[in-house]
């Protein structure tokens, strides 16, 4: 087993488990491959003998799994740099909510004993792709996991989006901005605008408007296989497009398409971490305060 190691070093990075982690790998005669910007941090802290650098994912195709230390967004960050390349993420989680990620640190020995020996299991998520007409996306990736929203670039406007389904007049949303979320951003920014909780696998994706001016206007669940496109209209004459953690500046005359990418991320599933536990614990369901 060949792994890739990419992250961000917080305050809540453990350094004895991760000293303990990286002993077990040079114990069991696993390659790995360290992201030199991670490294850069982790060697201030951990002791690694002769580690084995890289830069760019083309360098680490052939690796078998890329653990990814940090939160969420650090996870984001994995996926893009993975781009189209079917590498499985195993998401640790050493930032704070950690959705996207379903292992910690206390356990990832034991949970790198478990894939050595193909315990875990392969699930493949859904991602977004955006188009502009002019282009106006060609210095960013124009992917994302959880979604692509359009929002007003001045607090104290509001937009209009009118919005179609395969060319199909949808609405003209009068609000802050609309996103389109995947299942997996379901419990993302979708789900603090009012959006449903989807289970990631669901081949679907949501409409959330953000601040709408109506009281009729509600999130709208539509197959992941249409093209949702707009048309802005804003007082300043512009709009951000925000992909994931990635935002620019687009004027009213760009027209934008969303749709489903041609692919998708992957993710490393553990037996003992389903999903419904995972909304339990980041989510403290069933928690009685009264106890």
């Amino acid at each position: 087993m060949k792994l890739v190691i990419f992250g961000k070093l917080t305050q809540r990075s453990d350094i004895k488990a991760l000293q303990n982690f990286f002993d077990f790998l040079v114990h069991k005669n696993i390659t790995f491959y360290i992201h030199e910007s991670y490294f850069r941090f982790l060697k201030n802290f951990v002791f690694i003998s002769n580690p084995i650098l890289f830069s760019k994912i083309e360098e680490v195709i052939s690796c078998d799994y890329l653990f990814c230390f940090g939160g969420d967004g650090t996870i984001i960050d994995a996926v893009h740099f993975i781009g189209k390349y079917h590498l499985p993420i195993l998401g640790v989680n050493v930032g704070r909510l950690g959705f996207l990620a379903n292992a910690n640190l206390w356990d990832l020995v034991n949970i790198t004993e478990q894939l050595l020996h193909n315990a875990g299991k392969i699930e493949e998520r859904t991602m977004l792709e955006a188009i502009t007409e002019p282009d106006k996306i060609q210095d960013i990736i124009p992917y994302a996991i959880n979604e692509v929203t359009i929002h007003k670039s001045q607090s104290m406007e509001m937009i209009t989006l009118h919005t179609y389904v395969n060319g199909e007049f949808l609405n003209s949303y009068w609000c802050d901005g609309v996103m389109i979320s995947t299942s997996t951003g379901s419990t993302a920014y979708s789900l603090a605008c009012g959006g449903p909780i989807i289970m990631p696998t669901s081949g679907v994706f949501v409409i959330t408007p953000i601040a709408p001016h109506s009281l009729t206007v509600r999130p709208f669940i539509i197959p992941n296989d249409v093209v949702v496109s707009f048309e802005v209209e804003s007082r300043s004459g512009t709009a951000f497009l925000a992909l994931d953690n990635r935002t620019i500046e687009i004027d009213n005359s760009v027209n934008i398409a969303i749709k489903k990418a041609k692919h998708s991320a992957k993710f490393v599933s553990l037996p003992d971490n389903h999903y419904f536990k995972i909304l339990r614990t980041r989510l403290n369901w069933g928690l009685d305060a009264r106890n």
